[in-house]
């Protein structure tokens, strides 16, 4: 009965049913648990999610549909983020430690010698990375990873992070700019001289 129900209809059921709100948590918690764990590893996101649920639920009579048309996951998110940003300096420190590790990307390997070359410039590439998203500012890369790791639309992002959608185009535009200048500083670095 309560599948046929949209996320509003299912969280304004639960102010009077707690327990329906149990369907909202069943429809969301794997993609708001991806995105956390993307974010700040699999154990501390196991955590952030019961406490964005938690949170979700101890506030779901504040959940505005208007707000997020196209469902609670925006909002969830929204939560979770904000929640994240508790744990930021835990973040900082992943994606700083990501600079200094070996990366294994998990691939196939014919030979260690036809790979050696590929997987140096793949380890440059993604500290690269890691290092321009930790230095990003929390807006640029809460916007960017919303939309490359949550699949929201602008939105989307809009409703979760509680600002208009012309602010998210510029934070992302901002922070692809940034990517691309990383990668493409990465790439040129790595070419042998002539």
């Amino acid at each position: 009965m309560t599948t046929e129900l949209t996320d509003a209809a299912l969280i304004e059921k639960s102010l009077g049913s707690p327990e329906v709100f149990t369907e909202v948590f069943a429809r969301h918690a794997d993609q708001v648990h991806r995105y956390l764990a993307r974010r700040a590893g699999p154990d501390t996101a196991d955590d952030l999610v019961s406490d964005t649920f938690l949170t979700a639920f101890e506030q779901r009579h504040r959940f505005s549909p208007d707000r997020s048309p196209t469902g609670a996951l925006p909002w969830l998110l929204g939560i979770a983020t904000t929640l994240l940003r508790g744990h930021g300096r835990a973040e900082a420190r992943r994606w700083k430690a990501l600079i200094r590790t070996p990366v294994d990307l998990g691939l196939a390997e014919p030979s260690p010698a036809e790979l050696a070359a590929d997987r140096a410039d793949a380890r440059a590439t993604v500290r690269s990375i890691a290092r321009t998203l930790a230095a990003m500012t929390d807006g640029d890369r809460d916007a960017l990873l919303l939309y490359a790791w949550a699949d929201l639309r602008y939105e989307e992002i809009a409703a979760t992070l509680e600002i208009p959608v012309g602010t998210v185009r510029s934070r992302i535009h901002r922070a692809r700019a940034r990517l691309r200048a990383a990668i493409m500083t990465t790439t040129w670095e790595g070419l042998p001289a002539r």
